[in-house]
């Protein structure tokens, strides 16, 4: 089958590689049908990780199922599904409590897995032309037949609810305010889901005209970085006060504010200066214990100044880590259905599988509108 492969950093390219095939009981292999490109293949796509060639990227994954391991009991051939990017088995402490994200039995000696995705386990990844999903009982989520909402149902994999996760880790209640550093995929899906819980103001900061248009198409108030220290810019949107939460969608490749050089740390205190006293912090922006293109000895080993005792004056509180996604998936899916929801708008271009290599290029210069990729195997959609 095809499939999109690292080759090295800031290449990639799609060749034949092996079929997947079931491997256990409680296995069902899937024709993908929609897969995205994710902000988190640039870290992989940039060697900014411990990648190695070979790896078949893609955790973004919707498709239809067309082989049902004997052990499956929920799922037939032929159902339509999505799959978290997390790999969980439903099973071990973490996943019982609903932390998905860490999941103990999928990747012995850490908490977590995930498709195509370092460090995460020997998953394959989805974009491709098939996939194989272990534990499918637990991990596929059933779509209603047909093609309809796909570009909408495949966000449901990752950046839908990892944006709604940030908003959770932030605990924002319907009347409050809300600032989202990073107007990419997830941080235009934290700004959407902030307003759907109720937020009576929502600014989102970026550098990119285009993502800051996006922001305000959807309601959000949006701050370019690059025109002054963007605490300063809200605050004097908000008489002089910090907004109650604030959202981390950016991770450990952040900007300076004349966008000249990365400062790892640099969003993490600029929310601590924005939210205000007692105020709470999302974090679902990644960040990763170590870093092969770091600015410095410490960066490279994920070891950030963060304004501790600033944070600790304010009485803040922060809540960290991936999405669990199955925690929002099935509720997400059906505000779609229900017309609630559509979170489809971030989606500036849908590809055939083959321009993968060009979508990457201009997904990672952000250029050309490229905001959010969706891939279609098996077809030769138009640019």
């Amino acid at each position: 089958m095809k499939a999109v492969v690292y080759e090295r950093p800031f290449s990639v390219t799609v060749k034949d590689v092996d079929d997947p095939q079931i491997q256990h009981p409680n296995d069902v292999l899937v024709r993908v049908t929609s897969t995205a490109i994710c902000g988190s293949d640039l870290h992989m796509y940039e060697g900014r990780t411990a990648a190695e060639p070979g790896i078949v990227f893609g955790h973004e994954n919707l498709g239809v199922i067309e082989e049902v391991g004997s052990g499956v009991t929920s799922l037939s051939e032929g159902d339509r599904v999505v799959m978290p990017f997390n790999v969980a088995c439903g099973f071990c402490k973490n996943c019982l409590a609903g932390e998905t994200g860490f999941c103990l039995t999928v990747n012995p000696g850490f908490a977590g897995g995930a498709y195509g995705y370092v460090a995460m386990g020997p998953y394959k990844g989805g974009q491709a032309e098939r996939m194989r999903v272990p534990f499918a009982d637990f991990n596929c989520l059933k779509l209603p037949q047909g093609e309809e909402f796909e570009t909408d149902f495949v966000l449901l994999a990752d950046i839908f609810p990892t944006g709604y996760h940030g908003c959770e880790l932030a605990q924002v209640t319907p009347g409050e305010t809300v600032a989202v550093y990073g107007a990419g995929p997830v941080g235009l899906m934290a700004a959407y889901s902030a307003l759907l819980r109720g937020a009576a103001k929502v600014f989102s900061v970026d550098r990119v005209p285009e993502r800051l248009a996006k922001a305000e198409e959807i309601g959000a108030i949006p701050i370019d970085f690059t025109q002054g220290d963007p605490a300063e810019q809200i605050k004097e949107q908000m008489n002089g006060e910090g907004t109650d939460k604030g959202v981390d969608a950016v991770g450990y490749q952040a900007q300076a504010h004349d966008a000249s050089h990365e400062e790892p740390a640099i969003v993490l205190n600029e929310l601590v200066e924005t939210v205000r006293a007692t105020g709470r912090l999302g974090v679902p922006g990644l960040y990763v214990p170590s870093d092969p293109g770091g600015p410095d000895e410490h960066a490279k080993h994920g070891q950030l100044l963060v304004s501790i005792g600033r944070m600790f004056e304010k009485g803040q509180k922060v809540g960290t880590g991936q999405c669990n996604v199955k925690r929002y998936n099935r509720q997400l899916r059906d505000m779609i259905i229900a017309g609630r929801a559509k979170p489809s708008f971030v989606v500036s271009h849908e590809l055939p599988l083959d321009q993968a290599p060009q979508a990457y290029e201009k997904f990672d210069k952000r250029i050309e509108g490229y905001t959010k990729v969706v891939l279609h195997p098996g077809h030769a959609l138009a640019a």
